[in-house]
């Protein structure tokens, strides 16, 4: 959710255009230059200074759309700064909406992708400062974000987001997740160069690194993450059945456990998948909950049209179908071949397979 701030006649103008162009966007503007439609359009009007007001949005929205000079702007949420992280995108736009500038939470925030839009729509020029979007080279802090991708160590993002504008040598080791992260019409810039492995990327002695993996890195790669981010895309699909009344404490237990034996990282995981019967199974809602896991249900016919190496009869006796974690897994990512085939541990039968591709 946006809000929309205007403070001068033309401003107020913008602030109306954009009130019927852009969705999910919150208008405020002073009561000076009212019209008499503003509450039933739900146009916020305020009086007196708009420090105040922007105090308050500040932390309400996810960004900020102001028409006001942008010396005025710097000076009024100066004192409002906390982290990168959490403040909200700030767009400035002039008051003859000539230009729309990119002034704070550029890439975390999505200013810079806002102010493309707004831009757009008044049919004014775009004023990004970004070094990587001006270069048009890859941006560390949202590689890979819009597929869902989490990085372990951001300390790094900051040496080696200048490494990539600096036009050092930059490795890309990517083992799993999707391929099509290079959006620009452009080729990659000469300085990026991709490697099939760590120690590959290792041998040619790069100044940073970009590292896209499911795995646990092995001692001997740690070395690639010393000026490196490491990433990790959503790939692992977990397929699972369980006795009725299993405790959460015990699927997690046998997640956990199983990941940790593949060496593969819990921060990968795209899916948790089971049959139609097991919705109201209070331990798995409780774990998919708990990591904001999809948890995906197939029907006991769906997992019957799936062919598995193991097929049960106890199995089918009890929820008609021949199987469960494997055929899941098998359906969900699209794979006949799993990591995991079948594991039976305690109460918990689980199954890994890795995603690959567009879904």
């Amino acid at each position: 959710m946006y809000a929309v701030v205007a403070i001068t006649k033309h401003g107020v103008e913008i602030a109306r255009k954009l009130y019927d162009q852009l969705p999910h966007a919150h208008v405020y503007y002073t009561d000076k230059f009212a019209k008499g439609d503003e509450a039933k359009k739900g146009i916020h009007l305020f009086s007196g200074n708009v420090r105040c007001l922007l105090a308050e949005l500040f932390s309400a929205y996810r960004g900020l759309i102001l028409i006001i000079s942008l010396g005025a702007v710097v000076r009024m949420i100066a004192p409002l700064l906390k982290d990168k992280k959490t403040d909200p995108a700030v767009v400035v736009i002039d008051d003859k909406a000539e230009h729309v500038i990119s002034v704070l939470s550029g890439h975390l925030g999505g200013a810079n992708e806002l102010t493309r839009k707004v831009a757009n729509l008044l049919g004014a020029r775009p004023v990004i400062t970004t070094a990587s979007d001006v270069q048009r080279t890859i941006a560390v802090d949202l590689f890979g974000r819009s597929f869902g991708w989490e990085w372990e160590n951001e300390n790094n993002l900051t040496p080696v987001s200048a490494a990539v504008v600096n036009e050092q040598h930059v490795a890309i080791v990517q083992e799993s997740g999707e391929r099509n992260w290079w959006t620009y019409d452009t080729p990659i810039p000469s300085n990026i160069r991709q490697y099939a492995s760590v120690a590959e990327a290792l041998e040619a002695e790069p100044d940073a690194a970009l590292v896209v993996t499911h795995r646990l890195l092995e001692k001997e790669e740690e070395d690639i993450l010393q000026n490196g981010v490491l990433y990790r895309p959503k790939v692992i699909v977990i397929g699972i059945g369980c006795n009725r009344g299993t405790s959460a404490e015990e699927i997690e237990r046998v997640i956990c456990d199983t990941l940790q034996q593949l060496r593969f990282s819990i921060k990968s995981v795209k899916a948790l998948c089971t049959i139609d019967v097991k919705k109201e199974e209070e331990g798995l809602l409780a774990v998919a909950n708990k990591y904001k896991w999809p948890l995906i249900f197939y029907t006991a016919e769906q997992l019957n049209a799936v062919p598995i190496d193991e097929p049960s009869e106890t199995v089918f006796r009890y929820v008609g179908a021949y199987g469960v974690s494997e055929p899941a897994a098998k359906r969900y990512s699209g794979q006949q071949q799993l990591v995991l085939t079948k594991k039976k541990s305690g109460n918990v039968t689980i199954s890994i397979a890795l995603w690959e591709g567009e879904r």
